[in-house]
């Protein structure tokens, strides 16, 4: 029997125009197709770990309005245990507006609405029940991201720490997280170091490690992952495709990754696993429309 895995996080509505070039300051351009699709880190990386085979419980905020309805009866088509999902009273649903060059890039502004009114009195003891591993983002409230790392580390559940968008931690939380998953931004954010060589991320990750994360992998796009541990490091390469729309590949990889490691696999061959699963998902238009399921991995 599948072991339930915890994802606490941002659910939005995207708005997609996709377009040759980004417009520069104070210009406009006409843009190509108009995509609206559900977005969101949180409701990204949980629906792409329920594709892959994870049993996910999802907790999440929404507004009471139309975009807040679609999404929660999506998530119940994806599978996703939202038994604890909740509706907030004053705040409209999550919103993200983006732009997809031809190149595959993105620029991204969210509009956060009802996802920053989750809060600690949303998460009940029950949320934590029954699970071993829990994924967080930082598109809700730092102090609901801060009360759910001090739960995991007391219940002695493990957590990944997606650190985007990309904020500086304290080294009272970070020595709390079991992994950090930051990409090549958030790392220089939280280190002070640009790993854009081989020994700034080996000091990168001592930096993270010194700080008492116990695992700590790097992101870094069509190079692939550095994950480094107090017992190894290395760099595992990414698959070659090209992309498309590189929105969600990083939230697809990070549910990816929980959905390996939950079954108990190692890092390395997790890490593979969610490197074909971000691949695939950067060919595709869209942030959770683009996340594969377990049958084309195999």
């Amino acid at each position: 029997m599948t072991k339930k895995v915890l994802v606490i996080g941002s659910s939005n509505t995207d708005m997609v125009v996709k377009t040759e070039e980004f417009p520069k300051p104070g210009q406009t351009v006409l843009g190509g197709t108009f995509l609206m699709n559900p977005g969101g880190k949180g409701a990204n990386q949980a629906v792409a770990a329920a594709r892959l085979g994870a049993d996910v419980r999802f907790v999440t905020k929404t507004g009471k309005d139309i975009f807040g309805q679609q999404a929660l009866e999506g998530f119940k088509k994806e599978g996703l245990d939202i038994s604890f999902a909740s509706v907030s009273q004053e705040s409209a649903s999550g919103v993200a507006l983006i732009t997809v060059a031809a190149s595959g890039e993105n620029q991204i502004v969210v509009a956060s609405g009802a996802n920053m009114d989750l809060k600690e009195s949303d998460l009940p003891d029950e949320v934590f029940d029954g699970v071993d591993y829990a994924l967080i983002q930082l598109e809700i409230p730092m102090e609901t991201v801060r009360f759910v790392i001090e739960k995991c580390d007391a219940l002695n559940i493990k957590l990944i720490l997606n650190p985007a968008p990309a904020a500086s931690l304290d080294d009272d939380l970070l020595k709390k997280i079991y992994l950090i998953t930051p990409n090549e931004t958030e790392t220089e954010i939280l280190t002070g170091i640009k790993p854009d060589s081989p020994q700034k991320l080996q000091q990168a990750g001592d930096n993270l490690l010194k700080k008492g994360v116990q695992n700590v992998l790097i992101t870094l796009g069509k190079e692939g992952v550095f994950f480094m541990n107090s017992e190894n490091n290395e760099t595992i390469p990414a698959e070659k495709v090209k992309s498309v729309d590189s929105t969600a590949a990083g939230d697809v990889f990070n549910g990816a990754l929980l959905t390996a490691l939950a079954r108990g696999e190692d890092f390395v061959p997790a890490c593979q696993f969610a490197n074909k699963a971000a691949a695939i998902s950067v060919t595709r238009m869209g942030a959770q429309s683009s996340a594969p399921y377990l049958h084309e991995l195999n």
